[in-house]
């Protein structure tokens, strides 16, 4: 029987703060992950809150929508 090898502890992974660009670390041990802080989080929060990250809306309003028989 083989003896039993101890696993390798698993690597910190790092990954980039979405916010501020700077190293964070992706893991259980970050509670504010993918973000390096919680002032990241928060500013991004803020962000959603604030409508700053809305898809641009390409429709026509019902403003700019005529009737092509009423302009005769």
């Amino acid at each position: 029987m083989k003896p039993t090898q101890a696993k390798a502890p698993l690597s910190v992974r790092e990954v980039i703060c979405p916010q501020c660009k700077g190293p964070a670390i992706y893991a259980a041990s970050n509670p504010y992950r993918p973000f390096c802080s919680e002032r990241c989080k928060n500013i991004d929060l803020g962000a959603w809150a604030n409508e700053d990250f809305r898809m641009p809306d390409n429709t026509a309003n019902e403003d700019q929508l005529t009737d092509p028989g009423a302009l005769q």
